[in-house]
This record gives structure tokens, sequence and C-alpha cells, in this order.
């Protein structure tokens, strides 16, 4: 049942819908996702959905697999829509024009759009950055201002209705604001309770020294060719 076909006596359910495609990293998808179930189960009127092209088994870039619970198209109207990110089948799914299509939809029936490390490429390649600040994860953020964004180096930046967070972890993160934002404080402290999210990395904060695009440049550029060799003209625009 979608918000606008709820009884008027009954709460509007708002939906925080996650996107799945082939070869995303499973923590861009999980890590959030645990975060938003917890908040269905404090907070009464939320739910959480993950959709996909079918409902079967797709890869990740790990052993695992992991199984949409919706189809875009039986899926409810999202207040929240977040795109997960991965490596090269994410560079891959930027020109995947069904699967923009399918963004470009859900981000017009919700009330906020997000994503997950490079899932921001796919809000780009869907035209959902135009003249937006946005980040993604730091090897990959040179390509934002490609599709028109402006690249900042946050852990997550909203502007507008549209929030992006940095790689991978960063997502917990983000999720925890959204929490907070949707249903205050108080229950965005209890969900970071009962996951016990408390970092603290075995080897201290990250070097972002080492972080220099320049030295990973080759890589990233190794990847765009991997990802897009049979769409010169996306592999033009990203490399140019």
């Amino acid at each position: 049942m979608t918000e606008s076909s709820t009884p008027q006596h009954e709460t509007p359910v708002k939906t925080i819908a996650f996107v799945q495609y082939p070869g995303l990293t499973p923590l861009d998808i999980v890590g959030p996702l645990q975060v938003f179930s917890l908040l269905a189960q404090l907070a009464p009127g939320y739910a959480t959905v993950v959709v996909g092209e079918r409902i079967e088994p797709m890869a990740t870039d790990t052993p695992l697999s992991l199984v949409p619970s919706h189809t875009f198209d039986t899926m409810p109207d999202p207040h929240v829509l977040i795109v997960p990110g991965g490596s090269v089948p994410t560079v891959a799914a930027m020109a995947d024009e069904k699967l923009l299509d399918r963004l470009r939809t859900a981000a017009a029936r919700s009330q906020i759009t997000g994503s997950v490390c490079t899932g921001s490429l796919l809000l780009g390649a869907a035209g959902l950055l135009e003249g937006r600040q946005a980040n993604t994860h730091w090897m990959y953020r040179s390509l934002l201002a490609k599709f028109g964004a402006i690249p900042v180096n946050e852990r997550w930046v909203k502007d507008g209705n549209v929030i992006t967070a940095a790689g991978v972890s960063a997502g917990i993160d983000m999720a925890l604001h959204l929490v907070g934002e949707l249903a205050g404080q108080d229950v965005a402290r209890k969900v970071q309770l009962f996951v016990e999210y408390d970092p603290e990395p075995p080897f201290g904060p990250i070097d972002w020294e080492a972080a220099d695009p320049a030295q990973y440049a080759p890589r990233l550029r190794q990847r765009l060719h991997q990802a897009l060799t049979d769409h010169p003209a996306l592999l033009a625009r990203l490399t140019a």
C-alpha cells in the first residue's frame, strides 16, 4: 500500500527504499539498511524495502549474493531512496539507461534521495546532481564534476533533498543523521546504541595524506576502461 492509497484513518507508512543492482558493495547497502530497519522498529510509520529489477539473487563484489524484497514496479512510493555503490560494476551501471530511468522515476516520487559511496555516480549519470554539492568515495570524487555536481570532501553532504555519503562505511553515518532528521536525536541515539556503533579502528584514524588522487589515477582510469569499453561516449566524458 502506498502513501497515496492509505485510508485516511491510518497513519501513512513512510518507506525507506534501497536500490539493488548486480555487483554492488554489500556494506554500502547493509550498513544503512540495518540502521533504517531499527528506525522502523523504534518509530511507528516507517518501513524498509530493497528494490531491484527482479526478485532473485544478485551477485555483489564479495562472495555474498543478495535478494531484493520488491521490484521497481511493486515498490511503494519511497519517502527516502538510497542508492549504494561499488567498484567496476557500479561504473558500468552508469551506462544502464533502464536503471538510470528507474532512479529518475523513483527519485521524483521521494522526499529524500541519497547515495552511499559511488552510488552518487549513478545519481549523477541519471542527471540528479546537476548544480548540487555531492560526495563519493575519495578515489572517484573528481568524476562528480563530469555530471555537473560540486564535489565536496565531507563524510556526508545534504544539498536540498539530496544527500550523498563518502565511501562505504560513511553510509552508516549518513543513515544515522537521517534517522535524527526523521525521528529525532533520541531515536537516532538508540539506534546507534543498538548497533553498537562506536568506531575504534585498530590502526587509528585514516591517513588521508595517503589518499593521493594522482597516485591512484591509473587505477581509476583502468576501472573506467574496464567498465565502459562498450560505451565510448561516456568513457570519453569521464576521462577527458
